[in-house]
C-alpha cells in the first residue's frame, strides 16, 4: 500500500463530487481522495457511467463501491480501473434507510461470508488495490466481538486496507446524521484491532477535526486517519499544511488566497463548458474558516455564485472580506 494512504478525506454524499476533489488537490498534493458512493447497480445496469467521470489531476483517488452483489460488484470494480481510479472501495459503514433497502452499507455487517465473496471476486476482476470501510459493529452487536471476526474474514478475502469508523451504526432509530455523532467513538478498540492484526493496513475514522488529533492517531500506531466533515467545514485547516506534517514534505503550504487564484483556470475551463459557477463555489465556503473576512467570503459567495451567468467576477467580489492573507 503506499504511504498516501496515511491521511484521507471521507467519501461524502453530495459533498466529495470531482469539483470538491479539484479544490481538495489543489491544497494537498499527497492526500487520497475519494468520490461520494457510487451503488454497483447503477454503473452496471443503470449505465450511468458519468458518474464515473474525474479528472486525472484529481488523484490518488479511490472510487467507493455500494451494493452485495459479487459479481456486480467484480464489474463495476473493473469499470472503476478503466476509468483510471487508484483504489476501489466497498462501503460497509453507510447505516442510511436508502442503503440498508439495497442491502449495502452498514447492514452488511451482519454477512461477513457474503462481504467476503464480494471483495475476493472485486480483487480478482482488477490489479488495483481493493479496500473496505466499515464501522466497528451495528445495533447489538458487541463490537469487542464482531470487529475482530470481521476483520479476520476481510483479511481472508485478501484485503489488506481497512478503514474503520470507530462508531457503531444504530439501523434502526437514528438518522444517519445521528449515526454520525450519537454512538460513542471507540478509538481504543480500532488501536487494539492494529495490534492484533499487524500485518493489516488499518486507518481510523470518525471525529478527527484537526492535523494534532491525525498526528496522534499516527502516533498510537494507527497507519493512516481518514478525515471527513472537518476536512470539507474547514479545509485549509486540514488539508494546506498536510504534506509537510503527515507526509513530510519539504515545501511550504499555500495560502488560502493562492488557492483561490489556482483555481480560477478551473472554474472559467467549467464555465466555458456551460457549468454553473455555484457547483464548485459551493465546496469553497469554508476555505476561510476562523478567519477575518470568513463570513463575508461566504455570504457573497453563497448569494451570487447561484445567478444565472454569474462568473468569476463573483469570485472576486468574495475575495474583497477576507482582510488578511493566510
Amino acid at each position: 500500500m503506499n504511504s498516501d494512504m496515511k491521511l484521507s478525506v471521507a467519501p461524502m454524499l453530495d459533498w466529495t463530487d470531482r469539483h470538491c476533489r479539484s479544490f481538495h488537490r489543489v491544497m494537498s498534493a499527497r492526500t487520497l481522495l475519494y468520490t461520494e458512493m457510487v451503488t454497483a447497480p447503477a454503473l452496471v445496469r443503470g449505465g450511468a457511467l458519468h458518474l464515473l467521470d474525474f479528472d486525472l489531476a484529481e488523484a490518488p483517488v479511490a472510487l467507493q463501491l455500494g451494493g452485495s452483489d459479487a459479481r456486480e460488484l467484480a464489474q463495476a470494480a473493473r469499470m472503476g480501473e478503466q476509468a483510471g481510479y487508484d483504489e476501489i472501495n466497498l462501503n460497509l459503514g453507510c447505516p442510511s434507510d436508502r442503503v440498508q433497502s439495497g442491502r449495502f452499507g452498514a447492514v452488511l455487517m451482519r454477512e461477513p461470508e457474503l462481504v467476503a465473496d464480494c471483495l475476493s471476486q472485486m480483487r480478482d476482476a482488477v490489479s488495483i488495490p481493493v479496500t473496505a470501510k466499515c464501522r466497528i459493529g451495528v445495533d447489538d452487536q458487541v463490537p469487542e466481538e464482531v470487529l475482530p471476526a470481521f476483520l479476520e474474514a476481510l483479511r481472508g478475502a485478501g484485503i489488506t486496507h481497512v478503514t474503520v469508523h470507530a462508531r457503531k451504526a444504530w439501523l434502526q432509530g437514528l438518522s444517519p446524521k445521528e449515526n454520525r455523532d450519537i454512538p460513542p467513538l471507540d478509538y481504543a478498540l480500532v488501536q487494539a484491532m492494529k495490534r492484533e492484526f499487524p500485518d493489516m493496513h488499518l486507518s481510523i475514522n470518525g471525529g478527527i477535526a484537526t492535523l494534532d488529533a491525525a498526528e496522534e492517531q499516527l502516533a498510537a500506531g494507527m497507519d493512516g486517519v481518514m478525515i471527513g466533515r472537518a476536512a470539507y467545514h474547514q479545509p485549509a485547516d486540514i488539508l494546506l499544511d498536510a504534506d509537510r506534517r503527515i507526509f513530510g514534505e519539504e515545501s511550504e503550504p499555500l495560502e488560502a488566497r493562492e488557492v483561490v487564484a489556482r483555481m480560477r483556470p478551473y472554474i472559467a475551463r467549467h464555465l466555458e463548458a456551460g457549468g454553473r459557477l455555484h457547483q464548485v463555489t459551493r465546496h469553497m465556503l469554508g476555505l476561510f474558516a476562523g478567519k477575518p473576512g470568513a463570513r463575508g467570503w461566504r455570504r457573497v459567495l453563497s448569494e451570487g455564485a447561484a445567478g444565472k451567468g454569474a462568473g468569476l467576477e463573483v469570485l472576486d467580489a468574495a475575495l474583497e472580506p477576507v482582510s488578511i492573507e493566510i
